[in-house]
């Protein structure tokens, strides 16, 4: 298939070759020649003007994984940390969660990763011999021994709630209910990318780099939340901020206590209004 610029140029050859046969015609001819050429100069610079949206690869495969999980993953990070305005104790709450849950979920699929591929399973000496009965009658024989007060304690164990496993003590139970959220739809995608890479310099990096970018993302999220402005200033103002007493004067100082010299009190009074 040929191309806009191909087109263009071959377009251009044939009014060419046109304008030399036909010499009548010579002044329509270079006039649709000269609009074609207008237009394939603007085609030109169009080109040279489009950026490339799609920067190269980085050398490191370990890099390119992260970038790609990152586009996916950061923006919902972002609305659900966005989410948290009543106070900062909620959104370091999340924070932290979100980056132990990487930890921990990525560190054993990097010690899995770790292990060798051949080695021996462990050889079990003794037999085990299991009788499997389905006349029930073992189940009618048991007697339970618990008391009320252990049963429901059992009871309540087993159904405690999986945030309580995920949060960490003392972080607030917003931000940690929040982030168990977010990390129930990221969990997958973060260990599909790093299951991707069996290079262990990849590997390395790819952990390193999404740790570090995390943190960075959060530093961000936060400053766009309560930007940290400085106001602006100028030499002038500092100058005359160095130069400003630090210590009202006294009572001692300014002279008698009566008022003194009303002249004298008068001027002090004006200094200090400067």
């Amino acid at each position: 298939m040929k191309t806009p610029e191909t087109l263009l140029r071959e377009n251009i050859r044939d009014l060419i070759s046109l304008v030399k046969k036909k010499p009548q015609n010579k002044q329509t001819d270079e006039q649709r020649l000269r609009g074609i050429i207008r237009e394939f100069i603007q085609f030109e610079l169009k080109e040279a003007k489009t950026p490339d949206n799609d920067p190269a690869p980085h050398k490191s495969t370990g890099i390119n994984v992260l970038e790609d999980l990152l586009k996916k993953i950061i923006p919902q990070i972002e609305d659900d940390y966005k989410l948290l305005t009543t106070s900062s104790e909620q959104r370091d709450s999340y924070r932290a969660h979100i980056i132990q849950a990487v930890v921990q979920t990525l560190t054993p699929v990097e010690v899995n990763n770790a292990a060798p591929e051949d080695a021996p399973a462990e050889e079990l000496d003794e037999e085990i011999d299991v009788n499997i009965t389905d006349d029930g009658e073992e189940d009618d024989m048991f007697i339970d021994i618990r008391g009320d007060k252990q049963k429901a304690a059992e009871e309540e164990k087993e159904e405690e709630d999986p945030r309580d496993a995920f949060g960490i003590e003392g972080k607030d139970t917003t931000g940690r209910n929040m982030a168990y959220t977010t990390f129930k739809k990221i969990e997958s995608q973060i260990i599909d990318a790093y299951d991707m890479l069996s290079n262990p310099e990849d590997q390395e990096v790819f952990f390193d780099y999404l740790i570090a970018n995390l943190k960075l993302y959060f530093d961000k999220f936060e400053n766009e939340i309560q930007p940290n402005v400085e106001e602006p200033t100028n030499q002038a103002y500092d100058s005359a901020k160095e130069e400003q007493p630090t210590d009202v004067a006294t009572d001692e100082e300014g002279g008698d206590e009566e008022g003194g010299d009303e002249e004298g009190g008068d001027e002090e009074t004006l200094d200090l209004e400067i």
